[in-house]
């Protein structure tokens, strides 16, 4: 049996897990936000507005922090003005990135804000620098923000708000190197800071401009965007253009043309999956180091706010609707992505999973009246209390704790830990697809009370939820948890998940 020993430094707090580390994101694709999150005030499917309020709730439980919109490639397609006003008015258009199907825009900024209030989340959105103009952009961000007798503040009211409301998020463009225009990094690089200048403060809203960063590992990208507002190796504080720049990366089994089924794979798509998973920890420290450089005290932001698994369609949908089941699997990539986050707490302050409801790796599946929460939810649900805790240093040994994929290893225990309100919060992964691992948590500097422990595995590795078996993959009690003479030890299942809180009295 792998062991594995996780020393956790109670008494030594390192930096603070942002709640936005667990934002989400909502596309126009496929059913995300038409059947998702929006049904129209005259469905029977119950809803406030238009809005689905059984997604709202599910969301809730989660302590939603943020939501990314509306976009994505259709952002750059979007042109906010056909959205508002009366909805029987609003132009239709053409969804041409996402199944180029025709959309009414019903759901529009009055309809995204009004969902985020409901969810208790802030918004971002995500500007329109693909097709869009400088001039289009500063007009929302004064239509949504802006007070007194300005054009847009009347226009606003015009349409029914008569306060503004406080929309801090702004991407600055989304994939410019790709689906937002095939720029090259100087290029993107110029008009970020152009579009930044516009985007302005307006009365007591202050903007958290997020400039469109790299795919992947492409650091030089980011050494573009750095270089536009200081130099290399400067203590000057960076020029305020954009306060934060963004990265995207999705974890596949295989190549981009075959990525293979969300349900239908073996134990070693299995492996390879979760080796590209844990891949996003050197794509982080990369960027990080980048910016490092230019940015030695960490006054810019990392923002990844595209993350997930992507796999083959859904066998019978649309093909440009991504629909794909959410085994096990997905779940057990989200904990080991979260891991990696709070290890990353200094530079790293949002990250978006894509995407929210029936897109992707999403938390919840609608289908009519039926909701499903999904594996993923439930490591949501579960790690939610690491939302603005302080993180712990972990030092994980675990030598024998390992497994070969093709031609590289994975390390089959994950660990992180944080604290909060007197609380110690440790999450623990064993990706080890067939042997338990015996986990010693070493805790120093301190003292836990009674430990209170929750799981979540099943049977098969591609055990999913569906309408018929909503808890085929659902949290339960974990009682196998054992107070040792240096902390706590339990025996972690194959394929597993587990959450351990207990209160904590630290060494004085």
């Amino acid at each position: 049996m792998p062991r594995a020993t996780a020393i956790i430094n109670l008494d030594i707090e390192g930096p603070r897990i942002s709640r936005h580390l667990y934002g989400h994101f909502a596309e126009h694709l496929g059913r995300c936000v038409y059947g998702g999150f929006w049904v129209g005030g005259d469905s029977p499917v119950p809803n406030e507005g238009g809005i689905r309020l059984d997604v709202v709730a599910a969301l809730r439980a989660l302590d939603i922090p943020n939501l990314r919109w509306p976009g994505g490639c259709f952002a750059d397609e979007y042109h906010w003005q056909d959205g508002i006003g009366p909805r029987e008015r609003r132009p239709r258009m053409v969804n041409t990135h996402w199944g180029d199907v025709e959309e009414n825009n019903h759901f529009g900024t009055h309809e995204f804000m009004a969902l985020c209030e409901l969810l208790g989340a802030e918004p971002y959105i995500s500007g329109n620098v693909g097709s869009g103009t400088v001039r289009e952009m500063s007009e929302w961000v004064e239509y949504l923000t802006r007070d007194g007798d300005s054009p847009m503040a009347r226009l606003r009211r015009e349409n029914g708000r008569a306060e503004p409301w406080r929309v801090r998020f702004w991407g600055i463009g989304n994939e410019t190197w790709g689906c937002g225009g095939n720029m090259r990094a100087e290029y993107f690089a110029d008009l970020a800071r152009q579009y930044a200048t516009y985007c302005r403060d307006h009365g007591h809203n202050k903007l958290y401009r997020i400039a469109s960063g790299a795919s992947d590992d492409d650091y030089r990208w980011t050494e573009t965007l750095m270089r536009q507002i200081n130099c290399f190796g400067c203590e000057a504080t960076p020029r305020t253009y954009y306060q934060a720049l963004s990265v995207h990366y999705y974890t596949l089994a295989g190549p981009w043309e075959a990525k293979g089924s969300a349900t239908d794979f073996g134990t070693d798509d299995y492996y390879r999956t979760l080796v590209s998973a844990q891949r996003v920890d050197r794509v982080l420290t990369g960027h990080s180091a980048v910016m490092d450089c230019y940015d030695p005290r960490r006054t810019v932001g990392l923002v990844l706010d595209e993350w997930g698994t992507w796999w083959d369609v859904e066998p019978g949908t649309d093909p440009g609707f991504l629909f794909q089941h959410n085994t096990l699997r997905d779940a057990l990539v989200a904990s080991v992505h979260f891991d990696i986050f709070h290890r990353h707490a200094a530079r790293l302050v949002m990250a978006n999973i894509a995407q929210t409801v029936n897109v992707l790796q999403a938390m919840v599946l609608t289908d009519e009246d039926a909701l499903v929460l999904t594996p993923t939810y439930h490591v949501f649900e579960m790690n939610k209390g690491h939302q603005d805790a302080a993180s712990l240093p972990v030092h994980l040994r675990a030598d024998d704790a390992r497994r070969r994929a093709g031609d590289a290893e994975l390390e089959t225990v994950s660990v992180s830990a944080s604290v909060k309100d007197g609380s110690v919060l440790v999450s623990l992964s064993n990706l080890d697809a067939e042997e338990p691992a015996e986990v010693t948590l070493d805790l120093r500097g301190g003292r836990a009370g009674e430990a209170r422990a929750r799981i979540l595995t099943a049977d098969r590795l591609q055990t999913h939820n569906t309408p018929q078996t909503p808890e085929a993959v659902a949290p339960r009690l974990f009682d196998a948890v054992r107070v040792t003479d240096r902390g706590l030890g339990l025996t972690v299942p194959p394929h597993s998940f587990v959450t351990v809180q207990a209160p904590l009295t630290v060494a004085g």
